[in-house]
């Protein structure tokens, strides 16, 4: 699996997400709590920009009149028809066993090891001639 680096981790505060693409593919990228989640940005029941919808929880019942919210904020709801899936692994509450949005890692790594060589530097040498700048390629 390809590494790319998105952003810088101040980039993308708690609670925010940033919309990418990667190699032809909508990508949006979760900080939920100082995690952070990579989730495909297309709904599998019609295709809609799934990642643009809320972030809400998920009500569970253990009993009638019993409820209790839990995951919030790591539920995305589609804008269009109301499918809701968890960031986290991307598996639908509509359908779990036909439908889940396809999940991809991502987490922090240190500034020095993504910036880290070796590279190197293209030279040329360039020379003044006759009020004329001439690149020596």
């Amino acid at each position: 699996m390809a590494r790319h680096v998105i952003a810088p981790v101040d980039e993308l505060p708690p609670g925010t997400r940033k919309f990418l693409e990667i190699d032809g593919r909508p990508i949006a990228v979760f900080n939920i709590k100082g995690e952070y989640f990579g989730l495909m940005n297309r709904c599998p029941h019609q295709g809609a920009a799934l990642c643009e919808g809320p972030l809400i929880g998920l009500a569970q019942s253990k009993e009638p009149g019993e409820i209790e919210y839990t995951k919030l904020g790591e539920i995305i709801r589609c804008p269009w028809h109301g499918w809701e899936f968890d960031i986290r692994t991307g598996q639908s509450y509509c359908d779990p066993r036909r439908f889940r949005v396809k999940a991809y890692p991502a987490h922090v790594e240190p500034g020095a090891s993504v910036v880290k060589g070796p590279y190197v530097a293209e030279t040329v040498t360039v020379k003044v001639e006759s009020d004329y700048v001439v690149v020596e390629l």
